[in-house]
């Protein structure tokens, strides 16, 4: 039986909750993992099919249309510039972009002074270049896919734009934030002929998770999923 829904959910630490909200909202699936060796699950009795990837993939299965609908971070969303839309902020996975410098580089002010020919360290170099352009700054940008933090104490770039929640991390690596530049939680995206073929299943589920959201109101979605 072909499911009527394909959901893409993310690996790692959005997981979880992802799936939790799911849950709350009657699609729950026992088997459904990711730490399996499968990446593929079906429910035939609700007809969903499940598909488990990346984060920074996930966008790019939506949009092509392998999965309807899908549960990532915003940051992925904003890297990926995919082209797709948005439904709700699951209001869960917090975090911040943030510039952030080796604490030594700072003036006895707190001040960063750029220099010509700075490198900027980052996984996400959309987001990264579109801030400098802002800043009306010349400098170069280096992508990495892990351990950022580590770039500037080897000398590969004087800064590091990266996603921050508790900002432990950078405490640990002598660096500091010299400013924040955009906010990011999970969110439901769809496929855009998906919202329009599959309007009915699709708005459902919204109406669920938007009335889940509001009975919790302002709790700490993140302690209680």
């Amino acid at each position: 039986m072909k499911p009527k829904l394909t959901i893409a959910l993310p690996k790692g630490k959005l997981f979880a909750p992802a799936k939790n909200v799911l849950e709350h909202c009657g699609l729950g699936c026992a088997q459904l993992s990711d730490q399996a060796r499968t990446l593929i699950f079906e429910d035939e009795c609700k007809e969903v099919r499940y598909i488990i990837c990346r984060p920074t993939d996930l966008p790019t299965y939506v949009e092509h249309g392998a999965a309807d609908l899908g549960i990532v971070g915003k940051d992925s969303i904003v890297e990926a510039g995919k082209n797709l839309y948005e439904l709700v902020d699951l209001k869960f996975g917090y975090c911040r972009f943030a510039i952030a410098v080796p604490q030594d580089r700072l003036t006895p002010e707190g001040e960063f002074m750029w220099q010509p020919g700075f490198r900027i360290a980052t996984k996400f170099p959309a987001v990264a270049r579109e801030y400098i352009q802002k800043k009306g700054l010349q400098g170069e940008i280096i992508k990495l896919h892990g351990n950022i933090e580590l770039a500037p104490r080897v000398g590969l770039a004087e800064a590091i734009v990266d996603i921050v929640s508790t900002g432990k991390t950078l405490k640990e690596n002598a660096l500091v934030p010299i400013e924040y530049i955009g906010e990011a939680t999970a969110r439901l995206i769809v496929n855009r002929a998906s919202y329009r073929l599959k309007a009915k299943e699709i708005n459902t589920l919204v109406t669920a998770i938007k009335d889940f959201l509001e009975e919790k109101g302002g709790e700490n979605f993140d302690s209680f999923v």
